[in-house]
Order: C-alpha cells, then structure tokens, then sequence
C-alpha cells in the first residue's frame, strides 16, 4: 500500500538531510577506507533503508517502485558504495524471499534483512557464466535431508560482509530455466568460502569477492520456496525490479554530478568571466539536463506501470540501458568542464567519473539490455 503524500514527503526530506549532512562529508572518508563508517551503518539502519521494499509485516517499510525510487533517487547523490550496502537488502538480496520463499523462510530471514541486522547477497554470476546465467555450473546434489553444492560465484556484491546467501545452483544437467534452482545459505555454512575482496576501478566500500562453495552442505530447507526448478525464473524477476533501482540509482548520480559541474563553471574564471557563460561549456550542461529529464521520466514511468501490476521488462530493460549509458556521458562532461582540476581526486567527479562505469555492467550489461528490448519489441508486434 502506498503511503501517503505527507509521510512519503518526510522520509524523502530525511533521507535527503541524511545524504547531504552525513554522507556526502564523509565521502572521503570512505574512499580512503574502503569501508561505510559503523555509526553512518547504524543511523542508515535506523531509518529503515535496509528495509525499503520489505513489506511492514516483517519490519520494512513497504514502499511501492514508484516510492522506492524517488527515494533512491535521493541515495544516488553521493557515492554509490553508501547505496550499495544497503541496496542488496532492498533489491536482489531479499526479494527472491519476498517473491518465492515459504512462510517461514519470510518469517525467518526478512526481519533480519529489513533492518540491517543481516545483509544478503545475490549469487548468480560465475567465471564463465556472466551475461549467459543460463551457463551457471555451480552444483547442488541432494544427499538425504541437505544439498551439497559445489562450485564458484564470481563479483558477488556484499559477499565479504553478507549473512546470507541467495545461490543460484544447477540441480539438472540440461540447460533449461527449470533446472537452475535458488538456495538460501547463511555465513559459516561448512564447506562456504569467502575469497579476497576484489580491487576495483571505483565504487570504494562497495565490496565484492568469490563465493567459492566446497561440498557446502545445506539443509534441504534451505530450498527457495520448497521447491527445485524455480531459481533462473525467480532470477529474472528479481533482476527486473533491481534494473529499475539500478536505473533511479543513475537519475541521482546524475543529478549530484551536472550541480557540481554548473557550481564549478560558476566560479571558475577564463578570459575574465565564468566559464559557464561560453555556450560550449553551456552546451554541454544542456545535454547532461535534457538526457537527466529523459531518464528521471522513463524511470517514474516504469514504476508506475510495475506498480499497476504491468509487464514491465522491457521498459526495465529501456532504464537501464539509458539511465546507465546517460550517467555515463554526464559524468564524463562534468570532467570536461572541471578541465585538469576533473583529473584531480580532489574533486569528487573524478571518483564518480570511475564509479559509474559499473553500472553499464552489472545486472545485465548494456547489450543484454538490448538484446531484451528487442525481443520484447518483436514478441509484441508480432
């Protein structure tokens, strides 16, 4: 159920006061640690981010999509890595549960989840099984009452720090949708490793590693939704809703990176006058706001339908390819207009110019996108 108009304005309003007072300041700091601050952890934990899209049964606070990314549109205006701690706990780290899981596996793990007590984490990408999901060759046996699997994730987003796990696996040989089932496995299963946290061109803090599994054994329990054969759709789902977040993520970085861009080009001087009074420079703020609007449009548009109920993943696909691509050209005018001092890491479009590279990646990269659109398109004019 949508809040009301009022409510929905005081949590817009606090997290934006929370992002401009406490994050933003301590961006720094994060680059230089790699790791969320604990007391910036806990005040995100006390306003209910981790639990965005959990229903209020269990503790969240149940927003729609269209709800959900004004919110992160908000989020998207520092680093990313802020964002992403929380953003598997709202995304693809819960909502298998929420859509798939049993009654008790709700009952059990989406408390947890909502309010930061456990962070998830989605395990589908392996070493050679990327864009291709349907390739995976990570392996679960039953053996009595448990599972065994075997196998390796490869670029899994929280895995250092996660308490549990959402693991794609493979329970038949052929390769159809219905042999990829989902298995739910808590930190400390015997036979999980945790690999080294992987270096990245940006989004410091944002942590990622292998998830090597080892004759992990499971109980048969630990099944999503009691039943094998559901994972790869169940996947695909999840992967919907998480384009559009992905997609509002762009919208606000986007937006932080065109205001430091336009504050920059108003204080600094060139042949006596600011340089946003050239209309090459103002050319280029020109486009960065149009294609902002474009994007900050399709992404309210697709929550509303998806809100109604509606088909959407081809306009979750539409998102993510333009909001992703678009953040991409903002960041790289921002640079342009920042001149020598846009190559300088003191300046924060320089760390963004690096962060927004992921995301013409992750969760289905920009061709993927296209791929889907396509398809999508032909199937409904056919």
């Amino acid at each position: 159920m949508a809040l009301d108009t009022e409510t929905l304005n005081l949590l817009i309003d606090a997290v934006r006061r929370f992002v401009h007072e406490r994050l933003i300041p301590a961006e720094d700091e994060l680059a230089a640690s790699g790791e969320v601050p604990p007391d910036i952890v806990k005040e995100m934990r006390d306003l209910g981010l981790f639990g965005l899209s959990i229903s209020p049964d269990y503790g969240g606070l149940g927003l729609t999509m269209e709800e959900e990314v004004r919110v992160v549109f908000e989020l998207g205006q520092t680093s990313p890595a802020f964002r992403s701690l929380a953003g598997t706990n709202i995304g693809i780290g819960s909502q298998a549960i929420v859509l798939a899981g049993t009654d008790e596996q709700r009952a059990n793990y989406l408390p947890k989840l909502a309010s930061g007590e456990l962070i998830g984490s989605f395990a589908l990408t392996e070493p050679d099984a990327g864009s291709d999901a349907m390739s995976l060759r990570v392996s679960a046996e039953r053996d009595g009452d448990c599972y065994v699997l075997n196998g390796t994730k490869r670029y899994i987003t929280n895995a250092p720090i996660a308490g549990l796990f959402s693991v794609m696996a493979r329970t038949a040989p052929e390769r159809r949708a219905n042999s990829i089932s989902c298995f739910l496995v808590e930190a400390g299963a015997p036979g999980l490793i945790i690999g080294k946290p992987d270096k990245k061109m940006g989004q410091a803090g944002a942590l990622t590693s292998d998830v090597v599994f080892d004759n992990c054994r499971v109980p048969a329990s630990a099944l999503l939704g009691g039943e094998e054969g559901n994972g790869f759709r169940t996947s695909m789902r999840v992967l919907d809703k998480g384009r559009l977040h992905i997609s509002a993520l762009c919208v606000g970085i986007a937006d932080r990176l065109l205001r430091d861009a336009v504050q920059y080009a108003n204080e600094r001087k060139q042949f006596g006058q600011p340089i946003a009074e050239f209309q090459l420079i103002q050319a280029m703020i020109a486009d960065s706001q149009a294609e902002l609007y474009a994007a900050r449009c399709m992404v309210l548009d697709a929550a509303r339908m998806r809100d109604r109920g509606e088909n959407t993943t081809m306009q979750a696909a539409c998102c993510k390819l333009f909001s992703t691509e678009m953040v991409g050209r903002v960041a790289d005018r921002a640079v342009q207009i920042h001149g020598g001092a846009g190559y300088m890491s003191e300046y924060a479009v320089e760390r963004f110019y690096r962060d927004v590279r992921l995301f013409r990646i992750f969760e289905g990269t920009s061709q993927i996108q296209q791929l889907v659109i396509a398809r999508e398109t032909i199937k409904a004019h056919s």
